[in-house]
């Protein structure tokens, strides 16, 4: 069974087929912001349906905060009938033609999750809670990235199509689910109470345990030459020393 799952934020571009005058737009439409001297599209923003649109003077449209693909549709429908107020050249779009290339969602494993246990036993999760609290799962197929909390809340992003989001989160959640009870040398809880220099080395041993260890095989002839040369080597370092005094 797939986790609920709710999206958030679609994110789609479309085209008006038109050269757009920014300029203009910009100077007739109270809800366009253009500074061309920090980015080289304007920003318009709907109230109904509240999401955002990048404007580009080649007539390319990025359409982002819009919750369903029908709200896609009535955003780049109204940004045409506004526009073509200002600029009649450009067309009122009746059909919308439009490609979605990123969907975010949210949804809830309903567990708490160790997510030092999760960055140690799958080879695909970042976790550095110095710098941001939650874990990084990249999935390859599809091509999906989730950030996982303590609290069992995931995010995810990438997906172009709701089917792949689907497949992404029930591949996580069998990734998760696989993961055997442990016994690590410090729990998540026993690391925070630790000192900052204290937790940080514990981390360190965690992250070094993962590693396999390597046995360097040596046979006693070996080890004899390298006892001689180390022996070899203090006498001249103590000549060495000498010169350097005179």
């Amino acid at each position: 069974m797939v986790m609920e799952y709710q999206i958030v934020n679609l994110v789609a571009s479309a085209n008006l087929n038109a050269t757009l005058d920014l300029y203009n737009l910009a100077v007739s439409v109270p809800n366009i912001e253009y500074e061309p001297e920090q980015f080289p599209g304007a920003i318009l923003k709907l109230k109904e349906p509240k999401v955002s649109m990048l404007l580009f003077k080649n007539g390319k449209v990025i359409c982002s905060g819009a919750s369903s693909e029908e709200q896609i549709e009535q955003g780049i429908r109204k940004a045409s009938k506004l526009i073509h107020e200002i600029q009649p050249s450009v067309k009122v779009l009746d059909k919308v033609a439009y490609t979605v290339v990123n969907l975010v969602a949210t949804a809830n494993l309903h567990q708490t999750l160790d997510l030092f246990k999760t960055a140690m036993s799958l080879d695909n999760v970042e976790y550095e809670p110095e710098q941001f609290p939650g874990a990084i799962l990249r999935i390859t197929e599809p091509k999906i990235t989730l950030l996982l909390f303590k609290n069992g809340k995931v995010i995810c992003a990438g997906a172009k199509r709701e089917d792949l989001l689907r497949q992404g989160l029930e591949k996580a959640q069998k990734l998760i689910r696989s993961i055997k009870a442990s016994s690590p040398a410090f729990e998540e809880e026993e690391i925070e109470e630790l000192p900052a220099k204290e937790a940080k080395k514990a981390v360190a041993v965690k992250v070094k345990a993962k590693e396999p260890a390597v046995k360097k095989a040596s046979s006693p002839k070996n080890q004899k030459q390298a006892r001689k040369a180390a022996k070899a080597a203090r006498p001249k370092a103590k000549a060495g020393k000498k010169k350097s005094r005179k």
